[in-house]
């Protein structure tokens, strides 16, 4: 069903982004998608993602994905012509988002409180890793090192080893809080007429999606171990071995569930009634001779087969995909992107628009002289 209900809802809203690498970046491409005008100051050399990889014609398909939709300008923020310009642009904005190392805003004078002296009603947001107060102001971060400090590492990967998350999580996850907050000082202005300083720290972020994890620290007994595929108190849940080598992941989360497995993907109707496996205390207290029984019946099936079954049993299950799986996925919903002559498939933006989510991103400096005519 094609979505109806937005389309450019952020039409005639400015965006001014002072930005590099990812978090920033995501929260100015929703902008982007939204309808805003969102105009990508770049340093003289180029946003260093730039050259993250070399996979579109020599372009990084990681910066088209990011910064589609935006306008490019580089400016040189240490020279006085360059900073004067920004802040003429700044004072016809809406927004301004930043992303730059601790202190730099600071040091060049563009916080809120005295950019709204010319521009009341302009809303600020400032992205960095740990907060701005103290020795974390001082701390520069990046997603990994995020992901360790705030203990996503800690829960994540097998009881030997723990492991960052296989994608920037950290950036992601911030630089979509930043956009929801955007619109929420979007809607205060439209009620106050007054702009507004917001902070997102990427600790914050990540120590607030932690919480299942801080509670269990602090109130039931214990922080959850790393278990791999497997889950810390649910079972049968994980990965499990079929005939051509692949695993189907399965999760089954109650004792109706487990009886229709039982007679209808086992085969084996007893298992339903076994006190070992009635209730899921007792199937997690038997896991390991639970995960044997799920395996040899497994292994008599390929994972397709297994699937289909699975599914027409109405359990929750998956394939255990690899990124090539992925990349043909039948669910998979693309987007055809370039910039330049560079062209790529990448996978869209889950909120659709009716005429589709923008799909161009600027090559360096792109609108520079346009910009620089504009609002000089």
């Amino acid at each position: 069903m094609q979505p109806t209900g937005l389309e450019d809802e952020l039409s005639g809203i400015t965006a001014i982004c002072i930005e590099q690498a990812v978090a920033a970046p995501y929260c100015g491409l929703l902008m982007a998608d939204a309808g805003a005008r969102v105009i990508k100051i770049e340093r003289p050399e180029g946003d260093f993602a730039r050259g993250y990889d070399n996979g579109a014609d020599g372009h990084s398909t990681i910066f088209m994905w990011l910064n589609r939709g935006k306008e490019s300008i580089c400016l040189n923020l240490k020279a006085d012509d360059d900073m004067a310009l920004l802040k003429k642009m700044i004072d016809k904005a809406d927004i301004l988002v930043s992303n730059l190392a601790p202190g730099t805003v600071e040091k060049m004078g563009l916080v809120g409180t005295a950019l709204r002296q010319s521009n009341p009603g302009l809303i600020t947001c400032r992205i960095n890793g740990y907060g701005s107060q103290g020795a974390a102001a001082q701390k520069k971060a990046y997603d990994f090192l995020v992901q360790g400090e705030s203990g996503v590492v800690a829960v994540t990967g097998t009881p030997e080893h723990p492991a960052r998350v296989g994608v920037s999580l950290t950036d992601l996850s911030t630089g979509l809080t930043a956009f929801s907050a955007i619109l929420r000082a979007l809607h205060m202005r439209y009620r106050t007429n007054k702009g507004v300083d917001l902070e997102i720290s990427m600790f914050d972020v990540m120590t607030d999606w932690m919480n299942m994890a801080l509670c269990g620290h602090r109130y039931f007994g214990g922080a959850p171990a790393r278990t791999g595929l497997t889950h810390s108190f649910v079972a049968p849940y994980g990965g499990y071995h079929c005939k051509d080598g692949k695993q189907v992941l399965l999760s089954i989360q109650n004792d109706r569930e487990w009886v229709d497995f039982c007679v209808h993907v086992l085969k084996q109707p007893e298992l339903g009634e076994d006190p070992r496996f009635i209730h899921n205390t007792d199937r997690y207290s038997h896991r390991e001779i639970l995960a044997e029984i799920i395996n040899d019946c497994f292994s008599a099936y390929r994972a397709e087969d297994i699937i289909s079954l699975l599914d027409a049993t109405r359990i929750a299950c998956s394939t255990l995909n690899d990124v090539k799986d992925v990349s043909v996925h039948p669910f998979l919903k693309e987007r055809q992107i370039s910039m330049g002559e560079a062209v790529i498939d990448i996978a869209d933006l889950p909120v659709r628009r009716k005429q589709g989510s923008v799909n161009r991103a600027p090559l360096k400096g792109e609108h520079s002289a346009q910009l620089r005519n504009e609002f000089s």
